[in-house]
């Protein structure tokens, strides 16, 4: 089920292995017109920058460009607050992952204007579909691909 976790996020916990979620979450991401615009693989940066082992980690840089752009033109300085971050990670179970998003309701209002709120609604509305698409496919990418 696709929470508030966070005062600033929202999550599901699926049961997928972690390649599975990070391709699931890039296809629904994509069906909601999301682009990936950036994907960091923090688990492997953090081993090769300070030889640390973390669980699997990815943060997706997403961005549907048309509302990015009606938000630069209310706020030019917004791209400090682009793009959209969704996250996908393992838990302690390798079978089971998480797939969250960052609330844009939340962080869109350290803006204080006002006119960014109705496209942050919309993306909020935009990112809640896309975990409920990642809760939803329950096959798995190999199971797909037969």
């Amino acid at each position: 089920m696709v929470e508030q976790t966070t005062p600033y996020g929202l999550s599901t916990t699926i049961a997928a292995e972690f390649a599975d979620a990070v391709s699931r979450a890039k296809a629904a991401l994509a069906a909601q017109g999301f682009g990936v615009l950036a994907e960091m693989n923090i688990a492997a940066t953090l081993r090769d920058k300070l030889q640390v082992p973390f669980r699997d980690y990815v943060i997706l840089g997403a961005c549907m460009p048309a509302l990015a752009h009606q938000a630069l033109l209310a706020e030019t300085d917004i791209g400090l607050l682009l793009p959209c971050n969704v996250i996908v990670y393992a838990t302690d179970d390798p079978r089971r992952s998480v797939v969250a998003a960052l609330d844009p309701v939340a962080a869109l209002s350290l803006t204080g204007n006002e006119a960014i709120r109705p496209l942050a609604d919309e993306v909020k509305r935009s990112l809640r579909s896309v975990l409920d698409a990642v809760e939803r496919d329950t096959g798995s990418v190999a199971e797909r691909s037969a």
